[in-house]
Order: C-alpha cells, then sequence, then structure tokens
C-alpha cells in the first residue's frame, strides 16, 4: 500500500494545523543529519509536511517527479515509455501485494477489505466476503491476480500498452468471474488484458484489444510495424457472455454468447450464440466437433462479412458467405428432417436456426427427397 504524508508523519488524517506542526518538530529533531540522524528520511519527512501544508494527501510519485524535474523537457516517446514503465512497476507491486493478502483471508475463511494503489496510482479497493468470493472495485490497470475463488468486478479492466511485462492476467481457479451490471456501467476489457476461468462463467461488457503502428526499429524511414495487444478471456469449462467485441480478441470457452463481433476476433467454443447484427472484418469462429452456431437477429446476414470464416476441428474451413447464401431447402435432408417449416428463401443465418458442426462439414451433401411444394413455402409463408 503507497504510503501517506500522514504516515510518514506518524498521525492520522483530520489531524489539526498545529498537530501537523508539531509532529513535523518532533521527527525533524529526530531525524536531520545534525543530530546524527538519516538525511534521506529527513527529506522525506519534511516533503511530507510541505505536502500536507497545501492539503496533498500522498508524496510524489516517481512519474510526478521526473514531470517536475528540470531536466525533463518534453513528451518524447522514450520518456512516455519510461514513466509508463515506472507506473506499472508500481501497480504490479501493488497487485501482488493484493494477491497475497486476498490469499491470506481465503486461507483463514475470514472477512476483510483493504485499498491497494493511491490516489495518484489509482485505488482499488478489495474485499474477501464471507461467501468466499473476492468482490473488487475500481479500475484494474496492471499486475496479475489468482484468486481461488469467484470474483466480482466493479470497474473496468486494462492493460500496459509499453510493456509485456506487468501485463494484467487475473486467474481464477475456481468460481465466475462477473462484472457488477456491466451493460448499465459501460464496463469494458481492453488493451491486451488477459483473464483466465479455469471452471466457471465469464460475464462481462465490452471486449477491445488494440493494434498499433510503431516505426521500424532499425530506424529505416518510412517503414513501420504492426503491434497487437491481443486481449483474452477464457473459459475452457465454462461460459463466456459479453456484449461488443472488437478489434484483435480472443474468446475460449465450452459457450460463447455475443452481441457483435467486428474486426480480427477469434471464437473458440462448442457452442456460438449470436444476438447482435455483426460478424465482420477477418473474424474466426473454430468450431469444436459436436458444436452449433446459431444467429438470432432477423438481419444479421446484413451484417456478417463474407472475409469471416469458420473453422472446424478436422481443419476444414467455410467462408460465411456460403452459408449466408446457403437455403435450409439446400442442406441434406438427415441435418432438417422438418424442412417444410421454413420458406424456400430461408437461409441458414439468422431466426435462430442451428447450424451444426456435421451440417458444416457435410454442406456440399445434397438432399435425396424432393421438398414438397405447399401453399405456404409457394408464398414465402412458414407453416409456424
Amino acid at each position: 500500500m503507497v504510503e501517506s504524508n500522514y504516515d510518514i508523519l506518524g498521525i492520522v488524517e483530520g489531524t489539526t494545523e498545529k498537530e501537523i506542526r508539531d509532529a513535523f518538530r518532533r521527527l525533524a529533531l529526530q531525524y536531520h543529519s545534525d543530530r546524527g540522524g538519516e538525511n534521506e528520511q529527513f527529506i522525506k519527512i519534511k516533503q511530507a509536511y510541505e505536502d500536507l501544508k497545501i492539503g496533498k494527501k500522498y508524496p510524489e510519485t516517481d512519474i510526478e517527479k521526473i514531470k517536475n524535474s528540470r531536466v525533463y523537457s518534453d513528451e518524447s516517446e522514450a520518456d512516455v515509455r519510461r514513466k509508463n514503465q515506472i507506473l506499472g512497476q508500481q501497480l504490479s507491486k501493488e497487485m501482488k501485494t493484493a494477491e497475497e493478502w486476498a490469499a491470506a483471508h481465503n486461507r483463514a475463511n475470514s472477512t476483510g477489505t483493504r485499498l491497494f494503489g493511491s490516489k495518484t496510482l489509482g485505488e482499488i479497493e478489495l474485499e474477501r466476503k464471507a461467501n468466499g468470493a473476492l468482490s473488487i472495485k475500481g479500475n484494474f490497470m496492471a499486475g496479475s491476480l489468482t484468486y481461488d475463488g469467484p470474483i466480482t468486478m466493479q470497474g473496468s479492466i486494462t492493460s500496459p500498452s509499453w510493456t509485456r511485462e506487468f501485463q494484467t492476467n487475473i486467474h481464477l481457479t475456481k468460481g465466475d468471474f462477473k462484472f457488477f451490471d456491466p451493460v448499465e456501467n459501460k464496463y469494458k476489457i481492453e488493451n491486451g488484458a488477459q483473464i483466465t476461468v479455469d471452471n466457471g462463467n465469464v460475464v462481462v461488457g465490452n471486449i477491445f484489444g488494440r493494434k498499433f503502428r510503431v516505426e521500424d526499429p532499425d530506424g529505416k524511414v518510412g517503414v513501420y510495424k504492426i503491434l497487437e495487444h491481443r486481449t483474452s478471456i477464457s473459459a475452457p469449462n465454462g461460459k463466456i457472455i459479453a456484449e461488443n467485441v472488437v478489434n484483435t480478441v480472443s474468446l475460449d470457452a465450452d459457450t460463447v454468447i455475443v452481441l457483435n463481433v467486428e474486426d480480427d476476433v477469434r471464437i473458440s467454443a462448442r457452442e456460438v450464440l449470436f444476438y447482435g447484427g455483426k460478424l465482420t472484418y477477418d473474424s474466426v469462429i473454430k468450431l469444436k466437433e459436436g458444436g452449433s452456431i446459431r444467429f438470432f437477429e432477423n438481419f444479421s446476414i446484413q451484417g456478417l462479412s463474407g472475409d469471416a470464416k469458420i473453422e472446424l476441428e478436422n481443419g476444414k474451413k467455410i467462408r460465411l458467405f456460403d452459408l449466408k447464401t446457403k437455403k435450409i431447402k439446400d442442406l441434406a435432408d438427415e441435418f432438417v428432417p422438418n424442412k417444410e417449416n421454413y420458406t424456400n428463401d430461408a437461409t441458414m443465418v439468422g431466426h435462430g436456426f442451428t447450424i451444426t458442426y456435421d451440417m458444416l462439414n457435410n454442406l456440399s451433401k445434397k438432399p435425396t427427397k424432393k421438398q414438397k411444394s405447399g401453399w405456404a413455402s409457394r408464398f414465402g409463408f412458414s407453416k409456424n
């Protein structure tokens, strides 16, 4: 936990100006170099006293020191990287302490609440509840946290852009990971953060990755390199429920339930359910054997990109274009025994039609019997 200026002076928050001054004088006499004290500690005490006089609760961070230094002159990429490296290091240390604190309460089966971070770094509150769940309030920005139980999160999750060393990585060995009312609160996961839930579900809001262009490391003019921070969510034995999934994201679960998917998203699951109208831009669905895909939005065909693909576990690849143009009546009879319930123009995509793994694996197989042409199908209506 970051030490406040009150802690440095050995007093409590809300102390009067006279008590602050008396505390400083007492410590100054103890630590001043003229009395054989430690000069570094005296400087720290003096700065804490000066800060409290102007109402500043926490001492300067290394980032603030760099900004206020006389040698600091601009915001070059190197400067930003160096400052952010310091920030990531500090946050990672805080989260390591938080992890140890939560594990200790878990072992003792005790409850507790504690703040980690600071006003400067960003505060985050952890509460271990009587049922074993861990509540996190605040934005998780860097570092790792492993917990042996469910987590409820009130805040967003991101990861440092500048380094992989302090990448955000949350790991649950059991239980669910859930955002508290993510749609209404607009909580999000972004920028290369990773969440792994070994035996449970993940319920979150929007998920974003990040791609960005950097100059050639060898200094070649006009040459750039594309770097990516792929945000990854994994629940191999459970469900992932999310809203919009956009720009360099990977989802791996038994069941994935999403609204929209856009721009280089990889989904690996046994069951995939789409409730929105978009699946676009180089996205890939890796369907596990025995699985299925369903598009519930009636007009989802309008937002489905032809360059999106479905990959079966056996290696076969199907273009999404082939599905949104494939009519149900043209599928093999064993896959759709009730064809009379669908119109002649009904395609595989939309209206919640179940697209099975076996159906995709035998997409070129033709029907063996001629479809009956009753009055309902002739006029474009289904019997239900």
